[in-house]
């Protein structure tokens, strides 16, 4: 089990409170928070957290408007998944 935080603090304050007013795709596993309201993204492997970052991608690639909360959103989400150790350590074995 792969768990992908998301501190609301780095991340220009994405809660979990906020993300559940966006209608974004969730990933398999879906969003859960911390007692902080930080987003928790959990994932089977880091193969189906890349795959999830693309499915995110494509998503917000579809959005009209990069400025839009949905699309900083995403692009917050596949920021936190690049940036995860585990993912990075995956991608380059």
């Amino acid at each position: 089990m792969l768990r992908i935080e998301i501190p609301a603090k780095e991340y220009s304050g994405l809660t979990f409170s906020k993300l559940e007013q966006l209608e974004l795709p969730s990933p398999t596993n879906g969003f859960n928070s911390e007692i902080n309201d930080n987003v928790i993204l959990s994932f089977d492997d880091e193969q189906e957290a890349i795959d999830y970052a693309h499915e995110i991608d494509k998503y917000a690639e579809s959005l009209k408007d990069d400025s839009s909360p949905e699309y900083i959103a995403a692009a917050m989400i596949i920021t936190a998944i690049g940036k995860d150790e585990f993912v990075q350590t995956y991608i380059q074995s």
